[in-house]
């Protein structure tokens, strides 16, 4: 029986893996609706849900990489404090003495500036990890220190607030949402893409030799994916604007606002379209770009990648400025969705991106990591934390769960690389 079931499971190519992560995040949920009286999975709470995991999961994506290179970066959450700092200060008293507040490209400079900070910050501290072969644990617990620093020393403390409007569209709320047709607009043309990517991969396979899944697990995949997108898609719409935000746009578009409200749809929150982004662009650099393929052999072998040719010293520098962009990226969806910078910003989110990533599979010995496994990690670490506080578990003791949850995530992934030989 279990050989007949291996031998489907070949056939079919499924990733066990990452089929018992979805198991445990589908797991999670309903324990936790289960445990709130169905709060936890009502479209107003899986809405928030997929905010709040953005940042983390934008991050984690850029963690794979750093981590499949047998390195570590412990930095990422004083980054983004620092470089979220640096943005709300910009946006507060720079910018505005020379553009004047509520200009038009503030939001956009500040972006920029913010990008650019953290690709060079993330390139330094890869020269030094590369160049000059001080250990990236050293290096990024330095960097922990030191831009955490740096971020109270730039306001003396004090917390920066309000952001500029637009900027605050950045990350999600009332106002940072694509609304009911623009979901559904994204959705199909998502839906369309991944079809599409399913049909040209098995030709290309089919192509070239190699061996394709059955017809029916194609159609069935594409099943499934369309049925995801779709439905979160339908989830987001069903999550109304509260009655003030309807009220007033309703008057911005001169529609009458009836004496029993009005219905209108949150949709796609932008920080997800971001991440989205992300994911895609982050997925295509490690499957289809030399770079994604001296990254996986490095972290595979790095003496054998670097007699092959590599220079390895370089590929650092340049994971590591990677790891700055995405750290800068995920800064403006965190700062932008609280719509201020404090002294806060970012602390444990280190912790938060690493466990994700570990917990997506992505092997501490290196060379072993996907970018889909990082975020589905990241969504079960913030699903952790959200229903555990709306259960109404104490601080403390959340810190205690999701550390022994990261512990036993490894120790499975270590049994079951053993198992398949890996």
């Amino acid at each position: 029986m279990k050989k007949a079931m291996r031998n489907v499971v070949g056939a079919v190519g499924i990733d066990l893996r990452l089929l018992g992560m979805i198991g445990a995040l589908v797991l999670l949920w309903i324990v936790f609706d289960l445990s709130t009286g169905g709060r936890f999975m009502t479209p107003r709470n899986l809405f928030n849900l997929s905010v709040q995991t953005a940042s983390v999961a934008v991050m984690s994506t850029g963690m794979v990489f750093v981590i499949v290179t047998r390195h570590i970066d412990l930095s990422v959450g004083a980054l983004l404090g620092f470089i979220g700092m640096v943005m709300g200060t910009l946006q507060l008293n720079i910018l505005p003495e020379y553009l004047g507040f509520g200009h038009w490209s503030i939001w956009m400079i500040t972006a920029v500036v913010g990008l650019l900070l953290g690709t060079i910050i993330g390139a330094f501290q890869g020269w030094i990890i590369g160049y000059l072969t001080v250990p990236a644990f050293i290096v990024t617990l330095g960097g922990l220190l030191v831009w955490r620093g740096a971020a109270w020393w730039v306001t003396q403390g004090q917390t920066v607030a309000p952001l500029d409007s637009t900027f605050r569209m950045l990350g999600g709320g009332v106002e940072g949402t694509l609304g009911s047709q623009l979901s559904w607009l994204v959705g199909m043309v998502a839906t369309i893409a991944a079809v599409v990517t399913i049909v040209l991969a098995r030709r290309r396979k089919s192509n070239h030799g190699f061996n394709v899944k059955p017809l029916w697990a194609e159609y069935a995949l594409g099943g499934i994916v369309t049925l995801l997108i779709l439905g979160y898609v339908v989830i987001m719409n069903a999550y109304p604007l509260p009655k003030g935000a309807a009220k007033r746009y309703a008057e911005a578009q001169g529609i009458e606002y009836p004496a029993d409200g009005l219905f209108i749809s949150h949709g796609i929150a932008i920080p997800v379209i971001i991440l989205l982004v992300v994911a895609i662009v982050m997925t295509v650099v490690a499957q289809k770009t030399r770079f994604g393929r001296y990254v996986f052999a490095t972290g595979g072998n790095p003496d054998a990648a670097e007699l092959s040719g590599i220079n390895t010293r370089l590929l650092t520098v340049k994971v590591f400025a990677l790891m700055g962009a995405l750290t800068a990226i995920a800064a403006v969806i965190a700062s932008a969705r609280l719509g201020a910078v404090g002294n806060d910003l970012g602390v444990l989110d280190e912790l938060r991106v690493i466990a994700a990533a570990v917990i997506g599979g992505t092997a501490l010995s290196g060379g072993i990591g996907t970018i889909y496994g990082a975020i589905i990690g990241a969504v079960i670490m913030q699903s952790l934390q959200s229903g555990m506080a709306m259960v109404g578990v104490d601080a403390p003791l959340q810190s205690i769960v999701v550390g022994v949850v990261l512990v036993l995530a490894v120790f499975i992934d270590i049994v079951y690389r053993r198992r398949a030989g890996v």
